[in-house]
């Protein structure tokens, strides 16, 4: 029985890496594009991990590999603009400030929390360490695979580098005993100071003659020279109104790009951040608890900011929500004001743009990368489920499936291999 299942399971890897290399054409389904109208018994084709085609008249060629989806609805993979899954850590008790940290240091690849993720439809996420911390680390941008390693996920910049941003916060959650700050108005002195010196830094090796002129590398620096520079935006995490105004001015004062966390009272100050053009990234947390400078959160800012005219995008927070409901997200923002369009582009094209990916994610458009979910009925309704998720052009998720459906619907240890034998496992003893 042993061999009977290992030979299974190479089976059904030659197969699906086979089928790969096939054209898939998926067909018959309603198909929501994000950046355009639904599309009624439409074709989904992909090839090479690409989108090749979308429409209702899509010519299927003759070695393409037929999915029958009719009655389905077939929408883009969801982007999770701000995660904790895959057990990441950042920055230490050591001090409040630690730009020079890397998630991709502390992520397991073959954690369960990112197949529980897939089984909620998510493909892009925001791995973030947390928010105790004014700086806590780099973040990193990953795709939904099933991969081995850090490397098998990371969504790479075209210069290879790792794509990401730079996670801060302020309000209650870094305030704490010496070294860290005591009030509010010490964190913001505290951040001013490490971005004063990262712009020294920067001064002096523009003005190096030669190379014996530069200053000592310092990584804490590259760090905030990466967000200096643009090349990392700021998730900054906060709460209350005041310390979004802060937020709002400090990325001012030093001119980088910054994304509202939680945002939690951004409602009170929408006309102030479209102005600014900066983003929001918000949670529903429909269970009760938190902490008092999230009292005053409430569902119909969602909508408020819509009507300000800015860029919102939905969160989890794993483990804060579990993923597996984050498509719910978008149904809790309508009943709440938002219009339906708004609200699927938030779980979609809307934390592309929050992450700088929307040239690759976040819509069914030819030549994007082949990232969608196949769900049993339409994505605002409570009694809809996902079915498939696929990355890249490869199923990560199928609810048919004994181990994907326990991942689904079982409790946060669901498919944690550490906790318990596999099947094949158990099997071989006999």
């Amino acid at each position: 029985m042993h061999r009977i299942l290992i030979a299974a399971a190479m089976l059904a890897a030659t197969t699906s890496g086979v089928a790969q290399e096939r054209p898939q054409a998926f067909v018959g389904a309603t198909i929501i594009p994000i950046t355009g109208d639904p599309i009624a018994k439409g074709t989904l084709l992909v090839e090479k991990g690409k989108i090749v085609a979308v429409g209702a008249n899509v010519a299927i060629p003759a070695n393409a590999e037929r999915h029958d989806v009719a009655g389905k609805v077939v929408m883009p993979g969801l982007v999770d603009s701000h995660s904790h899954i895959g057990k990441v850590s950042g920055a230490d008790s050591s001090g409040p400030i630690q730009p020079d940290v890397r998630a991709l240091d502390s992520i397991d690849a073959r954690d369960a929390s990112i197949q529980r993720a897939q089984a909620g439809g998510i493909t892009t996420a925001n791995i973030m360490p947390g928010s105790g911390y004014l700086l806590s680390g780099q973040t990193l941008y990953v795709k939904l695979r099933d991969g081995r390693t850090i490397d098998d996920i990371a969504i790479r910049n075209a210069d290879g580098s790792y794509a990401g941003g730079m996670k801060m916060a302020n309000g209650t959650n870094p305030m704490r005993e010496a070294p860290f700050p005591e009030t509010r108005s010490k964190s913001a002195a505290l951040v001013r100071e490490q971005f004063v010196k990262a712009q020294e830094y920067r001064k002096k090796i523009r003005d190096a003659k030669t190379p014996a002129d530069r200053p000592a590398r310092d990584l804490a620096m590259e760090g905030l020279l990466d967000v200096l520079e643009g090349k990392r935006v700021v998730h900054w995490h906060s709460h209350r109104h005041d310390d979004i105004a802060t937020a709002l001015r400090v990325s001012k004062e030093f001119g980088f790009r910054v994304v509202l966390q939680h945002a939690t009272e951004a409602g009170k100050l929408a006309e102030d951040i479209a102005k600014a053009g900066v983003p929001c990234s918000i949670i529903f947390v429909d269970s009760p608890g938190g902490k008092l400078e999230t009292v005053d959160l409430t569902w119909k800012y969602g909508a408020v900011l819509e009507k300000a005219g800015v860029l919102v995008g939905f969160h989890t927070d794993d483990p804060i929500t579990d993923s597996r409901w984050f498509i719910r997200d978008a149904g809790l923002g309508v009943r709440a004001g938002m219009t339906r369009k708004t609200a699927l582009e938030a779980l979609t094209i809307n934390n592309a743009k929050i992450l700088g990916l929307e040239d690759r994610v976040g819509s069914l458009e030819v030549g994007k990368d082949a990232d969608f979910i196949i769900l049993s009925g339409d994505p605002l309704s409570v009694y809809t489920h996902v079915l498939e998720t696929w990355v890249d052009g490869s199923r990560v998720f199928d609810l048919n499936n004994p181990a994907d459906r326990l991942r689904a619907v079982g409790g946060l240890g669901a498919g944690e291999s550490r906790h318990a034998h596999s099947e094949l496992e158990l099997e071989g003893t006999n």
